[in-house]
C-alpha cells in the first residue's frame, strides 16, 4: 500500500489545484486540517507524522481526533465539520487509488457531520462602525493605509481573503469602484461609498510603488496576509472600546465586518437579493441568515398582520359625544 504522505502530497499539491481548480486558500485550510490530524495521530500511535501508515488512519481513530478538537481544543461543531469535511474530501480521493482499502474508505466517508446552532450573525451597528473608522490616524502612512482598508472591509463586505487579493488594478478610476475576485472563482464589481473612496485614493496617493502587487501591503512592501488584517483590526478595535463601550462586549473579526455590510445593505433596500448580489453568494437560501437577523423584518411583519386598532400610530382619544352614548346610564 502506497504510503499516507505521498498521496496527502498528491492531494493537495496536484489533485486539488489542478484538477478540482480549488483555490489557494482551500488548499491552505485542508492542510491545516490534516497538520491537526496527523499531529494527533503521530502523538496517538507514538509515530512520525510522514511514517504514518494508511491503514492506521482509520474510522475511529478520526472520530477520536474529532472528539478531541471539541474536548481539548475547545473548537466548535462548525469547525469539527471543517476538518471531517477535508478528511471525507481525501478519502473520497483515495477511492480510486487504493481499492483494497475501500472497507476504511467507506467506513470514514460514512462518519457524519455534527448538528450545529443556528445563530444570528454578529454585526456592528451605526456608532460602533463609525467609532472603529474613527481610530486609523490618516495622518500617518499606516493610519492611511488601516482607515482605508476598514473601509473597503465594511463598504464592499468582502472576505478577509478577498481583501488581501485586491490588486491595484482592481481599482476602478477615482477609486469609484472595486472588482472582488470570490469564492467559486466569481467576479463582481461592486461601487464604493464616496468616503470609502477619498480613503483609499488617499492610500493609493501614499502608497509608492512596491514589487507587490496587491493593494494592501505592509512597512516591507509585501501584500498583507489574512492574520495581518485580523491584527490591525484587533488593535483598532481595542482602541475604539474606550470611547465604544459596546466593542468591548463583542468579538470583532473580519468577517463580523462582511455581515455589518450584508445588514447595512438590508436596512438601507429592504431587498434580500440585493444582498445577495452584493456579498456575491450563489445561492439566496446563503442571504437568508441576515433576515432572521433584522429586527424592521419582524415589525413589518407584525403590523401586516394586526387589527387595525392595534397598528402602530398616533393615539386618537375618543369622541366626547360618542363616549357619552357608548357608556352604561
Amino acid at each position: 500500500m502506497t504510503p499516507l504522505a505521498f498521496h496527502i502530497e498528491v492531494f493537495l499539491r496536484e489533485y486539488l489545484p489542478r484538477h478540482r481548480g480549488v483555490s489557494a486558500h482551500t488548499c491552505d485550510s485542508y492542510a491545516y486540517s490534516f497538520q491537526c490530524l496527523l499531529e494527533f495521530a503521530a502523538d496517538r500511535l507514538k509515530i512520525q507524522p510522514s511514517a504514518l501508515p494508511l491503514e492506521q488512519i482509520d474510522a475511529p481513530l478520526i472520530s477520536s481526533f474529532l472528539e478531541y478538537l471539541e474536548a481539548v481544543r475547545g473548537n466548535s461543531p462548525q469547525t469539527r465539520n471543517i476538518r471531517l469535511a477535508a478528511v471525507r474530501s481525501f478519502f473520497r480521493f483515495l477511492q480510486h487509488r487504493e481499492p483494497g482499502a475501500l472497507g476504511q474508505i467507506r467506513r470514514v466517508l460514512a462518519i457524519p457531520f455534527k448538528k450545529t446552532d443556528s445563530r444570528l450573525v454578529p454585526y456592528l451597528v451605526n456608532n460602533e462602525v463609525q467609532a472603529l473608522l474613527d481610530m486609523p490616524d490618516p495622518a500617518t502612512r499606516e493610519g492611511t493605509r488601516d482607515r482605508a482598508m476598514l473601509h473597503l472591509a465594511i463598504c464592499a463586505g468582502v472576505r478577509v481573503s478577498e481583501l488581501t487579493c485586491l490588486r491595484l488594478d482592481d481599482v476602478g478610476p477615482q477609486a469609484a469602484s472595486v472588482r472582488v475576485r470570490g469564492k467559486g472563482r466569481r467576479e463582481r464589481a461592486l461601487p464604493l461609498w464616496k468616503t470609502t473612496a477619498s480613503a483609499v485614493r488617499a492610500w493609493l496617493a501614499i502608497r509608492g510603488s512596491v514589487a507587490a502587487t496587491e493593494l494592501f501591503v505592509n512597512a516591507r512592501g509585501m501584500a498583507l496576509s489574512r492574520w495581518g488584517v485580523a491584527y490591525v483590526l484587533r488593535r483598532h478595535v481595542t482602541a475604539a472600546a474606550q470611547s465604544c463601550a459596546s466593542l468591548s462586549t463583542k468579538r470583532v473579526s473580519p468577517h463580523v465586518l462582511r455581515h455589518t455590510c450584508a445588514m447595512v445593505v438590508l436596512q438601507a433596500t429592504q431587498d434580500i437579493r440585493k444582498v445577495s448580489l452584493w456579498l456575491g453568494h450563489s445561492s439566496l437560501s446563503t442571504t437568508e441568515v441576515y433576515v432572521r437577523a433584522d429586527p424592521t423584518e419582524k415589525l413589518e411583519a407584525i403590523e401586516a398582520i394586526l387589527p387595525p386598532r392595534l397598528r402602530k400610530g398616533v393615539f386618537q382619544p375618543a369622541d366626547k359625544l360618542i363616549a357619552m352614548l357608548k357608556a352604561k346610564p
